[in-house]
């Protein structure tokens, strides 16, 4: 017999359904020395999460530490480049050394070099390549392990509306974001039943961050430091409060894509 479904069209409670409990959760952001990874990092310490933070720039990351902890969180920094296999793997060991395991992963490390493929800046392809693919396989490879025994975790990639669309002069950036995208949707269809790990894939638009830093074509960067007269940025707050959001979805529900723009982005 079909229960009746309640008039204000909620779900009937469930007493095995459990919000997320963050305070105590360990987590890693990679790419935690600016933008996106700092911000998230700080709203995860102040939920009570511990938080490894990893990136190259290990002056920046003591510094957040040193903000995380004189607020009463728990941080450690950690010196990683994501390229590498050999400084992921010391990494992760130095995370679950201080707080025993991995519960959250937050695969954030990413670049953005703009320019014309016939202008054939190919060191740039590669090391977006190796950055935005191959770092996030990494990273992902060295924790994949703990949360398969643990049998939890949730792994968020930072895509892009560039994981969605196409654009000139983004074109090896598209195809990294794109590649994300498809690797995030395969590793929850892997993942989420067999091992209860939830897979998340934030895919921003516009947001204020350092990647139009990487941009070396003059005509590139111009136009893109343009477009903040045009349209009102995301903050890199913004991107974490959406991470915060899937993170404390009940236990039953994966927020398995996040598209985020600014409401006035026409593209």
């Amino acid at each position: 017999m079909l229960k009746p479904i309640p008039l204000n069209g909620s779900t009937p409670p469930n007493p095995k359904v459990n919000l997320m409990k963050l305070n105590g959760k360990i987590a890693l952001v990679t790419g935690a020395s600016s933008g996106i990874g700092a911000a998230t990092a700080l709203k995860l310490a102040a939920q009570g999460v511990k938080v490894g933070l990893a990136a190259r720039r290990i002056d920046r990351l003591q510094a957040l530490v040193n903000q995380i902890k004189a607020s009463g969180g728990e941080a450690l920094a950690i010196e990683m480049d994501v390229v590498d296999s050999t400084s992921v793997q010391a990494g992760v060991q130095k995370l679950v050394d201080a707080y025993g395991t991995i519960d959250i992963l937050f695969n954030n490390a990413g670049l953005m070099p703009i320019s014309d493929i016939e202008s054939l800046k190919t060191d740039e392809w590669h090391r977006m390549v190796d950055v935005n693919i191959k770092g996030l396989l990494n990273s992902t490879a060295a924790v994949l392990p703990y949360m398969q025994k643990q049998s939890y975790g949730h792994i968020f990639n930072t895509s892009s509306i560039a994981g969605r669309k196409v654009f000139p002069g983004l074109s090896v950036y598209c195809a990294t974001k794109h590649a994300v995208t498809a690797f995030s949707e395969g590793l929850r269809l892997e993942v989420g039943k067999k091992h209860n790990i939830r897979v998340t894939c934030i895919q921003p638009g516009a947001v204020d961050t350092e990647l139009f830093e990487h941009v070396t074509d003059k005509g590139y960067r111009d136009q893109m430091e343009g477009l903040r007269d045009q349209m009102a940025f995301l903050k890199a707050g913004d991107i974490a409060d959406t991470i915060l959001f899937a993170l404390q979805a009940p236990d039953y529900v994966n927020v398995a894509e996040l598209f985020v723009l600014p409401t006035d982005q026409p593209w």
